[in-house]
């Protein structure tokens, strides 16, 4: 006797809604969780990037400094060495590119922009006219606060002298012997770790004691 089993072919359906929900939730998910990975990645690697280029152009920077502050030199008009010594200005004159000629350099800070202007003498008065200042950008991620100045001052007898050092500011140009140059370097402040400080001390050679 043969006997005839009916198949149940509904039993056999395939996902229901909740499973396509759920696949679906899952795979949106890790998509986004791969997304913030890779921007997340991208964002540092851009930091680390754009960080070590800051860094080493303020390096670079505070060396040349330290190089052309060593060596200045009276002006080509008989001006003293340091014109001016401020916080966030100084101004001295120094054969910085060893043209025989000496040139007025001026470092100062603008915002986070670090900056050096150069003036060459003209004329046969031998005048340095500011119209023919070049001004370039040595590091454009400086966040040194209103409290943390790029220049400090010393005389002569520091570190000895402690009550008269550092010098206020404006420092006397005929007072002032060594200088301490501070940096602080970030290149994305509101996201980034901590600055990174760069400081150096330089002791001007040709400033003479008996003026």
């Amino acid at each position: 006797m043969l006997i005839y089993k009916k198949k149940n072919f509904y039993g056999q359906a395939g996902l229901t809604l909740v499973e396509i929900l759920v696949s679906v939730g899952i795979f949106l998910i890790i998509t986004t969780l791969v997304w913030l990975f890779i921007k997340q990645s991208y964002f540092f690697q851009s930091f680390a990037l754009e960080q070590t280029t800051s860094i080493n152009e303020a390096q670079r920077g505070v060396e040349t400094i330290v190089k052309e502050l060593r060596e200045a030199a009276p002006a080509d008009t008989g001006a003293y060495a340091i014109e001016r010594a401020d916080n966030f200005e100084l101004i001295f004159f120094s054969d910085y590119d060893r043209d025989i000629a000496v040139e007025r350099v001026r470092y100062f800070l603008v915002g986070s922009d670090f900056k050096k202007g150069v003036t060459e003498a003209s004329g046969t008065s031998s005048q340095y006219l500011p119209q023919n200042e070049g001004v370039t950008v040595l590091s454009r991620y400086v966040r040194n606060t209103q409290t943390e100045p790029v220049f400090t001052y010393y005389n002569g007898d520091y570190p000895g002298d402690a009550e008269n050092n550092p010098l206020a500011v404006p420092a006397d140009p005929l007072a002032l012997k060594l200088v301490h140059i501070h940096l602080k370097i970030n290149a994305i402040p509101d996201k980034a770790p901590k600055e990174f400080d760069l400081a150096s001390d330089v002791q001007i050679r040709n400033l003479k004691d008996n003026l």
